[in-house]
């Protein structure tokens, strides 16, 4: 459904990102940020699946300044290798890409944007600190507690799994306390990444639940 495409950033960065558009009428625009494990085959179903829902859907390849076109699978060997990306992470340069895809799909109507563990992150800093969004949705990003301080500019949305066992409880608590305007969702018995299907912490349970909750919210703050 989908094709591969380039971005350019503000600082004349050309990266990559994978794009897919809906087939009939579009009600707008999501950019969808990946995991550590690049825009892989996961994020671009992820992507797929938007547009069947009515979006263009942009998911830049936010490690491109690193090692172009990384994607990568969930055995324990890449794993260990996909953390490197974030022993030192440049969120200003991830920030940068993030806003060229925004950029791109603002053609397309109001813009979303979704992110999944490292994204869930990146989605949360880009509703605080980017321009051209109107709704964001986080999922077990790690790093939003530390962001918490900073107040989102538009509607945003975050979803955790209770047992996560790299976000403990207390982070989530801490984030509810410092940003009550903001809709936080944990999900009793999941774990890190378990809106993904490929891999083994992935819960259908939770999932079925978190993702209408996300159509839904995109769809009431998406309107053109």
């Amino acid at each position: 459904m989908g094709q591969d495409i380039k971005l350019t950033a503000s600082d004349g960065f050309q990266l990559g990102a994978y794009r897919a558009d809906p087939a009939g009428a579009i009600n707008g625009a999501i950019v969808v940020i990946q995991e550590i494990f690049g825009v892989n085959h996961h994020i671009r179903s992820i992507c797929d699946r938007l547009a069947k829902e009515g979006y263009v859907a942009i998911a830049p390849s936010i490690f491109d300044r690193i090692t172009p076109n990384f994607q990568s699978g969930y055995s324990p060997d890449e794993v260990a290798n996909a953390r490197k990306f974030v022993a030192n992470p440049d969120w200003a340069a991830m920030l940068r890409d993030t806003q060229a895809a925004i950029d791109v799909a603002k053609s397309a109507g109001p813009v979303g944007i979704i992110g999944f563990c490292l994204g869930g992150s990146i989605a949360y800093a880009a509703a605080t600190k980017l321009t051209g969004l109107s709704a964001a949705v986080g999922y077990y990003g790690g790093a939003v507690v530390r962001f918490a301080d900073d107040k989102p500019d538009v509607p945003t949305q975050l979803h955790f799994g209770e047992k996560d066992a790299g976000i403990p409880l207390t982070d989530v608590e801490t984030i509810k306390t410092k940003r009550p305007e903001v809709e936080v969702f944990i999900y009793p018995g999941a774990q890190h990444g378990f809106h993904c299907d490929e891999r083994a912490s992935y819960d259908k349970a939770s999932s079925d639940i978190a993702w209408p909750r996300s159509l839904d919210f995109f769809a009431k703050h998406l309107k053109r």
